[in-house]
């Protein structure tokens, strides 16, 4: 409800319950952009929305962005190749976390392929957010963080009056 809000305009819809994230352009079959995010995880949300916040109107126009994807199992080298594309989503969806003081860390996606350097890329994408926060988010990315934390602080707020005891 969040993003349908914060983007109306952009006639995309941020869909749970895919078997694996997924983005699909509008086409003949169905008049709207769709993001499938993983089962009903809120973070695979979160990290499919940075994709998407920083995906240009060309990318938008192509499935998952046409981005390179290689499945789980990727030797080093392509491990190194997905860790490149993957820095700045992921350092966005850092800072979507850190706007809802929602833990957050890293998805090196390969469960199967070769050992990696995981402390290295938690550093770069934690740098990265570090560089974004300061000298300036991507537009939509930024007008996101807004909703966050004006809609998770007003929830925060509304849930300590509740628990509050009545005078």
């Amino acid at each position: 409800m969040l993003f349908a809000t914060t983007f109306s305009g952009y006639n995309t819809r941020l869909i749970s319950g895919a078997a694996e994230p997924l983005y699909l352009p509008a086409s003949e079959q169905s008049p709207f952009h769709a993001i499938y995010f993983r089962e009903d995880y809120f973070s695979s949300a979160l990290h499919e929305i940075a994709h998407w916040v920083i995906a240009g109107e060309a990318r938008r126009k192509l499935e998952d962005y046409g981005y390179w994807y290689s499945p789980d199992g990727r030797d080093q080298l392509q491990q190194a190749e997905f860790e490149k594309v993957e820095v700045l989503p992921q350092a966005i969806e850092l800072a979507f976390c850190k706007a809802i003081g929602k833990d957050f860390d890293v998805s090196v996606d390969n469960l199967d392929g070769d050992a990696m350097n995981i402390e290295g890329f938690r550093q770069q994408v934690s740098a990265k957010c570090q560089q974004l926060c300061e000298s300036g988010m991507p537009a939509r990315a930024q007008l996101f963080i807004a909703s966050l934390e004006q809609h998770y602080g007003k929830h925060k707020t509304q849930q300590a009056l509740q628990s509050s005891p009545q005078r």
